[in-house]
């Protein structure tokens, strides 16, 4: 249930600080990882992947 819920906050900020093209250090880490493979994408890429984690967070969260 822990991996859950740490699960749901990273991927939480990972969508709000995409969203907002934020200037916080581990984001801006994040992004440029990410913008070798996905250009000037990045941001719209870091959306659907943080989505996509809290969507995962959330059934560990329901399934244990």
């Amino acid at each position: 249930m822990l991996w859950g819920l740490l699960m749901v906050v990273v991927g939480a900020l990972m969508f709000l600080g995409a969203r907002t093209q934020s200037n916080f250090i581990a984001y801006r880490l994040i992004a440029a990882r990410a913008r070798s493979l996905w250009g000037n994408r990045v941001h719209d890429f870091l959306q659907v992947s943080g989505a996509l984690v809290v969507v995962a967070g959330v059934l560990v969260v329901a399934l244990t």
